[in-house]
């Protein structure tokens, strides 16, 4: 059974960090993209950033340049290192895994989901 945890979430002021990590179990992702999305109260799921199996990464416009996604296959780990938060990032963050190796931005391409973790940015 596969299972994505993830953890790191919490309550940080603008400008702060937080680090979310996400554990993978019960088969590895090592050949294939892995990614983080969010979803805010009201609205839809969004993408955040994914990171190939060649560590290619892409990012969405509004986290560019503050966000930083990094994998650890030998852990079959992910994570994301987020900087310079503002209180529009406030959302629950999930961890997602495709069983492409070329995934985008589209939920649908992912299969795997964790639980999601809060993230929540005061002003």
């Amino acid at each position: 059974q596969v299972q994505l945890v993830e953890s790191g979430g919490g309550l940080v002021q603008a400008g702060g960090s937080l680090r979310l990590s996400c554990a993978a179990s019960g088969r590895t992702f090592s050949d294939n993209t892995m990614g983080w999305f969010r979803q805010a109260p009201g609205k839809e799921r969004e993408f955040v950033a994914r990171i190939r199996w060649n560590l290619n990464t892409y990012y969405a416009d509004s986290v560019k340049g503050r966000f930083t996604i990094s994998r650890d296959n030998a852990k079959n780990t992910l994570s994301l290192q987020m900087n310079s938060l503002k209180p529009e990032d406030t959302a629950v963050y999930y961890c997602a895994a495709s069983l492409r190796s070329q995934a985008t931005v589209f939920p649908s391409h992912y299969n795997y989901w964790g639980q999601g973790t809060q993230v929540t940015v005061s002003s």
